[in-house]
């Protein structure tokens, strides 16, 4: 039998639940550390990054394409 997609791969080791087990353990530790990081930068860091888009570079005059 030639497997179709990854679901069967997985579906026919003995280990399949452990697999499942640990790939979930993976996402919800990946998940928790990413809430932890985005909560844990100050406000002001995500102020400046919001206004950063409308805000004037002074280093414009390096990268204008006037001769």
């Amino acid at each position: 039998m030639i497997p179709q997609n990854f679901k069967d791969i997985l579906s026919n080791t003995d280990n399949a639940g452990f697999y499942q087990t640990l790939a979930l353990i993976f996402f919800m530790l990946f998940f928790v550390a990413l809430v932890i990081y985005v909560f844990s930068r100050p406000k002001k860091y995500y102020k400046e990054e919001e206004e950063a888009p409308l805000q004037d570079d002074e280093n414009d005059d390096d990268f204008n394409l006037k001769n």
